[in-house]
């Protein structure tokens, strides 16, 4: 998805615009078209060929409202457009899927299994990942950095759930389906075809996985999940291959696309790229802006439990809301100059992990890996060029990158603890 500053009147017809086409995030640009709804249409209904209509809420302030309170806009009959007006079956049974209390049980001790405190002997893990997905770069070649990254949660997430090396491959590659079925490069049918075949090949997986983890459990996550109380009994299968799906889902199609859209917010902003080089301990915070900048997670849908009236608007109990993270993290009114990339943005309360109950579980884990990842390159690459066309992802859920070549000048202290971190460890398998 392209990352623009618009114009102060962008001339934009909502009537024309779809923003639940996954093609209009390829080859559009949503950021005017959000910038023109906070001024002038904040809570908008759209309504879609075939009949089906949602709401959209593109201010900071809503869309908090609309994720925090979920007494009045429920998860339970599904939190993204691909299920738009029919029933998710993940409801009540899918931590992402579901309400307090059922969430809130799920949650709970999840939440210490993924907490920075407990992910924090992981580091070493992820900064040998991290090399390795470097290595590239010692030829002097084109390297891919979307593509590379589309591997590199896998490689720690898929060790934190118990996952086989072999496998690692193949599951980035479904994860992504299922968030851009109608993308040229992972679409195998016309219509829903492609994201039940995805759904189906990820469940029977995890279905597998957990009856494995069943017969002999393991000190992983998906071995933790097997044996996880929540409110006093233990979860049932289709209820573990749920929130499987669920975690390996958010890991995957998030990370990579914030590392990319990191990477190209700093070519294009040479001065922030030598600020941070300059000053490494900035990692934190650039971080936090890269989070911001890029917005992997571009909307998540809530269902009105209720009659209500949002800046005029008449919603009615049941109506879809579907909440656009990428245009709260861009209001002019919560975010001085939101279309500046700005590594030392303070504060920056950006809503890329979301907002209230459903706040990302896994963000403890992103953060850490984002901050190994960003920790290498500003020490070793002394500066990025695009080498060739920059492709993004077909998929209003993802804002994602599917391809950015680059060519890089490494400092040669960084080339020799690339190689030498390499020749330890081999080559990753994603």
């Amino acid at each position: 998805m392209r990352i623009t500053a618009p114009s102060h009147d962008a001339g934009v017809d909502l009537g024309t615009v779809d923003l639940a086409d996954h093609d209009f995030y390829a080859a559009g640009d949503p950021h005017p078209v959000w910038a023109h709804m906070r001024r002038h249409a904040p809570v908008h209904r759209s309504t879609l060929p075939d009949g089906r209509s949602f709401w959209s809420v593109t201010r900071y302030h809503d869309v908090d409202a609309v994720l925090r309170d979920h007494t009045r806009f429920t998860s339970s009959r599904g939190t993204l457009l691909s299920v738009l007006g029919g029933t998710d079956p993940a409801g009540n049974k899918m931590m992402a899927a579901s309400d307090p209390p059922v969430h809130t049980a799920l949650r709970k001790p999840m939440s210490k299994v993924l907490s920075h405190r407990a992910l924090q002997p992981h580091n070493p893990q992820i900064r040998r990942v991290v090399h390795r997905m470097l290595a590239p770069l010692l030829d002097g070649g084109v390297w891919d950095v979307a593509a590379a990254g589309s591997g590199f949660p896998m490689a720690f997430t898929g060790t934190l759930m118990g996952l086989p090396e072999e496998d690692w491959a193949q599951l980035a590659r479904l994860t992504t389906t299922a968030v851009a079925p109608q993308d040229a490069d992972y679409r195998r049918s016309e219509g829903h075809g492609t994201l039940a075949a995805a759904h189906h090949e990820l469940f029977a997986y995890f279905s597998g996985q957990v009856r494995r983890r069943r017969r002999d459990p393991g000190d992983d996550l998906v071995g933790f999940l097997v044996e996880m109380e929540a409110d006093g009994r233990k979860l049932r299968h289709d209820e573990i291959v749920y929130n499987c799906y669920s975690l390996l889902l958010g890991a995957n199609v998030t990370t990579p696309h914030a590392v990319a859209a990191t990477v190209l917010a700093l070519i294009e902003n040479p001065r922030e790229w030598d600020r941070w080089r300059a000053d490494p301990p900035l990692t934190p915070t650039a971080v936090e802006e890269g989070l911001r900048w890029s917005s992997p997670a571009n909307h998540f849908m809530r269902y009105a439990t209720r009659d209500m009236v949002l800046h005029g608007q008449r919603i009615q109990e049941g109506e879809a809301v579907v909440a656009w993270l990428g245009s709260a993290n861009r209001d002019e009114d919560v975010f001085a100059d939101p279309y500046r990339f700005d590594i030392t943005r303070s504060p920056n309360r950006h809503v890329a992990f979301g907002f209230g109950p459903h706040y990302c579980i896994g963000a403890p884990l992103a953060r850490i890996a984002l901050a190994a990842l960003f920790h290498v390159l500003v020490t070793a690459v002394e500066r990025f060029t695009v080498a060739g066309p920059v492709e993004h992802l077909a998929s209003n859920f993802v804002a994602g990158i599917k391809s950015l070549p680059l060519t890089a000048r490494l400092s040669p202290e960084a080339g020799r603890a690339i190689e030498a971190a390499v020749a330890e460890d081999g080559p990753v398998v994603v």
